[in-house]
């Protein structure tokens, strides 16, 4: 009905203006007697003549001025609408909705953020810090486009698109023993006063296989759930932890605390980006993820 009416609108509106039913059938690619009855049918629905008929060229009744101011004043909103849906558009397609695991949300999302934005402008990159579990919840309930996750599980409605291995290592306050080593070797962590993360987070898992493949038994003083609040810990001097070296840079500078390497190349922490399968991804959010990979 909508494209009748702006249909009916614009070809009453080019008559007015072209005076002429041939020209104005010509702009709307159709035929004359096409416009001709076009026109008819129209003022057959209304009740009333909008032309002129006995003027050379075509002039408007008192009844077609009024419908010409309507058409002037829909065919304006109509262009306005259109206009305002096309930006709504582009907007939409600068933003970038992103879920992410805290230690990497924290670490990684502000230079990630800045660098992107200077080879593309007006993009706006949207947050959101959750745990792993909810990373994936975030992205399949299309909440995120885009998920930034840490020993990724390979799901069936899920894109996995791998990033990168973290180097681990360990993460000791400055006072501590082993500061100043070149190196630490799995038997060194022997009886050491250590912050796990909690039984159920992927790393620990990992951890604690690396551990008894190294046949080392450590204490644990303290169990935590996130790397940030481990972090945190170590700093204060409750014990010594293994993590990985990117996700302390902020703690480096400060000297807050000290990276000293593990001998375990084998021990890595793989990063991946997830979306949801089949999902078309925004212009910005695609030039993000190539951005990221690159």
């Amino acid at each position: 009905m909508a494209e009748v009416i702006f249909a009916d609108c614009k070809l009453f509106r080019d008559v007015v203006h072209a005076k002429s039913l041939s020209r104005a059938a010509q702009l709307n690619g159709i035929s004359q007697s096409a416009a001709t009855q076009h026109i008819q049918d129209l003022e057959k629905r209304l009740g009333i003549e909008l032309f002129d008929r006995s003027t050379r060229p075509l002039g408007l009744t008192t009844a077609g001025k009024l419908y010409a101011d309507l058409c002037r004043d829909v065919l304006r909103r109509a262009e306005d609408f259109t206009a305002a849906l096309e930006e709504m558009k582009d907007s939409a397609e600068r933003v970038i909705r992103i879920a992410s695991i805290y230690s990497i949300g924290l670490s990684e999302m502000g230079r990630l953020r800045e660098e992107f934005g200077k080879i593309f402008p007006g993009a706006a990159i949207h947050v959101q810090l959750l745990r792993p579990d909810k990373v994936y919840e975030a992205v399949l309930e299309d909440q995120a486009d885009l998920g930034f996750i840490s020993y990724p599980e390979h799901r069936r409605d899920l894109t996995v698109v791998p990033w990168r291995e973290e180097r681990m290592t360990v993460a000791a306050y400055p006072s501590h023993a082993f500061v100043g080593r070149e190196m630490v070797v799995p038997r060194d962590l022997h009886g050491e006063a250590f912050i796990a993360f909690d039984e159920e987070v992927i790393i620990r898992r990992e951890l604690d296989r690396f551990f008894r493949e190294s046949d080392v038994e450590i204490s644990i003083v303290m169990q935590l759930d996130n790397i940030q609040s481990i972090k945190e810990a170590v700093a204060l001097g409750s014990g010594i932890s293994i993590l990985p070296e990117r996700t302390m840079q902020a703690e480096l500078e400060q000297r807050r605390l000290v990276s000293i390497p593990l001998h375990a190349p084998e021990l890595r922490r793989p990063v991946a980006i997830i979306h949801r399968k089949k999902k078309k991804l925004s212009r910005a959010a695609r030039e993000f993820l190539q951005f990221v990979i690159a």
